[in-house]
């Protein structure tokens, strides 16, 4: 993946002259650690209490005061973080200089090769760090040594697609507008062979997609739709959605300034979706992939649209817009729609659209809508063994009451408790029966929240994939032909 958004992974091939090894363990494996261990080792083990517990670590001490081992302890099943407290206490053990000459290695031979994955991956989000606007010289990372039974491609595949995406919801919004999402799409198509277009501006207008138009019309910088193709015809068609706004003021409706404060990630639906791709075509699904990004800002200016204008969507569906501030929907309206006309035996959509999905899961949890239940039951289900949760969330088909308009046929913001549920039905509206197959295609409607809000290993604050694994995850388990039969 070569664009600029792409962070440098902490891996080795050879060993460095001085090489420590970092020993994940749990209550088993500990004991038979302290038996084979010599009496200075067991005496540090015992003094600190070490139980080898899940997010604890220990650093122990050669009888020369170099480090001799990091030992961290294991989660049962083994946790993609795990490793990633085992990074910070490698970091914290060394000086810049001394890491800069050492290596680190997983040891021992009593992982599966999936929980190596994990722990190499685990090691790699817990070298994350967003440095890129700061003059200081970057930090010296661990750097560990891959293990023979790891999955290289795979592990840097997961980890290009999930720091890129922080790295673009970090980035702040004067250097990640939708020129710059259409940038990072090309280049993404590029490095996967794969064909891209842009209808951008008022090209948006003689397309029929006046929505996405009306939303971005009042910036400088200008609206764009975003295609990319990859994939053989045979294959079956997923298509992916994300909201790009690159930043939201809130429109006329404008928003107050604690809520404003991070709105550059309001393209992080956009991020997952992109990076979504990135790891279907880097891992080869055999699925026919295409990928649409609405990339608006939403600004204010003399032509801003405005509380009460009703715009005929690309659909023909007349709507009244309540509210500026849910312009995301309206965006996702016409993309959605262009997306069912052309048959997908799936679409999957990533936004981050309501507060009350926060209000009602968390940041952690992206609320997932679905109009087929048995995909929502299996994309949940997956998402745990993934550590990647969604929720199967209502599509509670009486509230469309809510969205009715005395003005228009719908209205994009109902002003009532509940968003998360009212914006998933109005987005379901805009389905349309395929061309061929003369109905509706199955749909997963992603609410996120695409931030951490607090930090911890492996997640700093910042940019964050919430239900991005989790989909892959799913995905890979639908369409691959080398997935596991349970």
């Amino acid at each position: 993946m070569t664009h600029s958004f792409q962070s440098p992974l902490p891996f080795l091939g050879k060993k460095r002259k001085n090489h420590i090894d970092v020993v994940g363990l749990n209550d088993k494996s500990l004991k038979a650690y302290i038996k084979a261990a010599k009496a200075p080792i067991k005496k540090q083990i015992e003094q600190a209490g070490f139980e080898a517990k899940p997010k604890t670590t220990l650093v122990l001490s050669a009888e020369n005061g170099d480090v001799y081992a990091i030992l961290f302890g294991l989660s049962t099943p083994v946790s993609l973080y795990d490793s990633a407290h085992a990074y910070n206490a490698a970091k914290s053990a060394l000086s810049a200089k001394a890491l800069k000459a050492t290596s680190f290695g997983l040891s021992g031979d009593n992982f599966s090769a999936e929980e190596l994955n994990k722990l190499h991956t685990g090691w790699g989000l817990g070298s994350y760090k967003f440095d890129f606007y700061s003059e200081k010289e970057r930090e010296e990372r661990p750097t560990l040594i891959w293990h023979s039974k790891t999955d290289k491609k795979r592990v840097q595949s997961m980890l290009e697609a999930v720091l890129s995406l922080k790295n673009l919801v970090n980035t702040p919004a004067n250097d990640c507008g939708p020129e710059e999402l259409e940038g990072f799409a090309r280049a993404l198509a590029k490095t996967h062979e794969a064909k891209i277009s842009v209808i951008k501006d008022e090209k948006l207008q003689e397309k029929n997609f006046p929505l996405i138009y009306t939303v971005g019309k009042a910036s400088p910088r200008r609206p764009r739709l975003i295609e990319m193709n990859w994939g053989k015809a045979g294959d079956p068609k997923i298509t992916l959605v994300g909201k790009g706004v690159a930043f939201d003021t809130g429109g006329l409706d404008i928003k107050p300034s604690q809520f404003m404060r991070h709105m550059k990630k309001d393209m992080g639906g956009a991020a997952h979706a992109l990076n979504l791709a990135h790891l279907i075509m880097a891992l080869g699904l055999p699925v026919r992939l295409r990928l649409l990004i609405a990339a608006v800002e939403n600004a204010i200016d003399g032509n801003a649209f405005r509380p009460g204008d009703v715009i005929k969507s690309r659909k023909g569906t007349y709507v009244e817009n309540t509210n500026t501030d849910a312009e995301g929907r309206l965006i996702l309206a016409d993309t959605l729609t262009y997306a069912a006309e052309d048959d997908p035996e799936l679409i999957i959509d990533y936004a981050t659209l309501t507060g009350s999905a926060r209000a009602a899961l968390g940041p952690d949890i992206p609320g997932m809508f679905s109009n087929n239940e048995s995909i929502a039951r299996a994309l949940q289900d997956i998402s745990f063994e993934a550590e990647d949760p969604v929720w199967n969330m209502p599509l509670h088909q009486d509230y469309h009451k809510h969205l009715s308009s005395s003005a228009a046929d719908i209205v994009n913001s109902a002003g009532l408790p509940g968003d998360l549920i009212y914006s998933a039905l109005f987005l379901e509206s805009f389905l349309v029966e395929g061309k061929t197959s003369k109905k509706r295609p199955d749909w997963v409607h992603l609410d996120c929240y695409a931030w951490e809000q607090t930090g911890r290993p492996g997640r700093p604050a910042g940019g964050a994939d919430t239900g991005m694994r989790a989909v892959f995850a799913f995905l890979e388990n639908k369409y691959s032909k080398t997935k596991k039969k349970k």
